[in-house]
């Protein structure tokens, strides 16, 4: 079956007529864009709900919601949902965890592809590139966390280049502005002017899990339990798959 019907035929069963349609608000870390953004649409004309989404990067929707501000559905890494549900600010049990992503790796389309088979080639990588560009979300974190401990921080840290929140990785690569990057797989595979060349190898690896979850004043709770449903089912993974993720 095409795997866009069989998504289309699951949200008719799953979640019924159009009747009741209601508008979704959805705050999320970009993560998972790529595959929201062609799932969402599906979800709507099957249901006849509305989705608003939010997109910003993953330190800014953790201090928003932590703030006070309000949506129907977050979508973050599980780290961040735990801790605003703690917080009281998602409700217990309303998580469902939607897609995984690894952190890429890219340089400028045509560029001489370095040696990224062990963490070894890629301290060296970083340390002959001129320039290095990553994200503000979980896996710029990790980089910074993994150059400290490799005792390198101090000697590159003039060259990083940290991409504003939401800002892909990739773009700083395309337009030169950086001789390699590192982002979530997912915001990496698409953008034009790379070469993408693949996740860090499995000794640094890192791995996010990003979920969904239920804002504890979700004025559409129904509504947007049959979104966190639908991102989080079976039939969903292939979209997530394209989008160089894997499902939750």
């Amino acid at each position: 079956m095409n795997p866009v019907f069989a998504v289309f035929a699951l949200a008719i069963i799953m979640f019924g007529n159009v009747a009741n349609a209601a508008e979704i608000h959805v705050i999320a870390s970009p993560g998972v864009r790529e595959a929201y953004t062609e799932l969402v649409p599906q979800f709507e004309k099957a249901t006849g709900n509305r989705v608003i989404t939010i997109w910003d990067g993953v330190a800014n929707v953790t201090k928003r919601v932590g703030g006070g501000e309000t949506a129907d559905v977050v979508i973050l890494p599980v780290a961040q949902i735990e801790q605003l549900t703690k917080a009281g600010k998602l409700a217990p049990g309303g998580r469902a965890d939607v897609a995984k992503s690894g952190i890429g790796v890219a340089i400028p389309a045509g560029a001489p592809k370095p040696d990224l088979g062990s963490g070894e080639a890629l301290k060296s990588a970083i340390l002959k590139a001129k320039k290095v560009a990553w994200s503000t979300g979980p896996s710029g974190v990790y980089l910074q966390r993994l150059m400290q401990q490799w005792g390198i921080w101090d000697t590159i840290k003039a060259k990083v280049v940290v991409m504003q929140p939401d800002t892909p990785v990739g773009i700083a690569i395309a337009r030169g502005d950086a001789d390699i990057g590192f982002q979530q797989v997912s915001e990496l595979v698409h953008i034009k002017g790379i070469d993408y060349l693949g996740p860090l190898s499995p000794d640094v690896q890192e791995t996010t899990v990003f979920a969904a979850a239920l804002h504890n004043s979700a004025t559409a709770p129904d509504a947007a339990k049959a979104l966190v449903k639908y991102l989080s089912a079976p039939a969903a993974a292939p979209a997530f798959r394209r989008a160089g993720m894997e499902p939750g």
